[in-house]
């Protein structure tokens, strides 16, 4: 029996129940740093979105700041920056700009803080050179990409109309990032207040992301790849319409596998926690259970947006369509490469999957 059930007897079994995350701080008010190990602090900055903050750390280097990731790039989060900067920073300088990843809630303000401060951005390449390339990119092409995507998932005329319409939504969040970098690369030691992290890449989620392990094993700074109530977006792109992120994002889990159940776990979204070998195990086996929908929506042939309320255990409200959609073309293409399901066009230009 080829299906996903049949395929996940022999990987991964339901997470244990009663063994969860276990949160470790309390939530501090918005736009106030919070000191959540020595030298260390936490602020959380507002997102117009149903996410409705994202979390940033402020690491004090002694003499100077090291800043990680920065908000949207709105009048309201550069008020809140600058307020930090002229008052619980001290006046020290900020001599790092730590960009874990190029979605616009962590870097839209890089350039300007950058500029302001005189800050060195650090980054992975994959990220900052997609960070610099979206937010410059002004091209027709960037449009007729979305509209080819957006066709072959079938969504209605009306939808694909709206997404034209509203164009680049990416430069509307974020500044693009110096011209110049700092490379970060899998592996290296970065020091940091008083500490020595590992980085670990992560991946699927975005391309190459940024997470730190303390040398120590009991500090992971998270960025989006684990998150403790959700799991992040793992969506295919545009313009990578034939990728599978849901293989690399499972793939790079791995390498937090050895990381003990009393590390100290700082994610970009909600609290920090503990016991992530028990997040990993939810993780694994929310994706495989949202496989088991689609394949189970699609045993007569279906598109891309007819099989995407079945993934979702909430309404998908106009603002979430581009997360949502991404998140389907991810699992649909997980799928074929696991010979579940197959696909062909209609005569509409829209794929239609159906599961063998």
């Amino acid at each position: 029996m080829n299906d996903v059930s049949h395929a996940k007897r022999g990987g991964q079994a339901p997470p244990p129940t009663g063994e969860g995350i276990h949160y470790a701080v309390a939530t501090p008010p918005y736009d106030e740093p919070f000191e959540v190990l020595p030298g260390l602090f936490w602020l959380r900055l507002r997102l117009p979105l149903r996410l409705n903050h994202v979390n940033v750390w402020l690491v004090d280097d002694g003499e100077s700041w090291t800043v990680i990731d920065t908000g949207f790039n709105t009048p309201e989060t550069r008020a809140v920056w600058h307020a930090v900067l002229a008052g619980p920073l001290g006046g020290r300088p900020v001599s790092r700009l730590l960009m874990t990843h190029y979605h616009p809630d962590h870097c839209g303000l890089a350039g300007h803080l950058c500029e302001r401060t005189g800050a060195v951005l650090w980054a992975t390449h994959t990220e900052w050179l997609t960070a610099r390339l979206l937010a410059l990119d002004t091209t027709e092409s960037f449009n007729a990409a979305y509209e080819a995507y957006d066709r072959a998932a079938g969504l209605p005329e009306a939808f694909i109309e709206q997404r034209r319409q509203a164009g680049n939504m990416y430069r509307k969040r974020a500044g693009p990032p110096p011209a110049s970098y700092r490379r970060v690369v899998a592996g290296e030691e970065i020091a940091m207040g008083g500490r020595r992290f590992e980085v670990i890449i992560g991946e699927g989620h975005a391309p190459e992301m940024i997470t730190l392990l303390s040398r120590e094993g009991d500090l992971l700074i998270a960025a989006d790849q684990i998150l403790p109530r959700i799991s992040p977006v793992v969506a295919v792109s545009p313009n990578s319409p034939e990728c599978d992120p849901l293989q690399e994002f499972l793939d790079s889990l791995h390498r937090y596998d050895a990381i003990g159940e009393d590390c100290l776990v700082l994610p970009s979204h909600g609290r920090p926690f503990r016991n992530l070998p028990a997040r990993l195990a939810e993780l694994r086996y929310h994706h495989e259970e949202r496989l088991e929908r689609a394949v189970a929506t699609c045993r007569e042939p279906a598109t891309l947006f007819e099989i995407m309320p079945a993934l979702f255990d909430i309404e998908i409200v106009p603002g979430q369509l581009g997360f949502a959609l991404g998140e389907t073309y991810a699992h649909m293409n997980h799928l074929l490469r696991r010979g579940l399901v197959e696909r062909w066009r209609g005569e509409d230009g829209a794929w239609r999957f159906r599961a063998l």
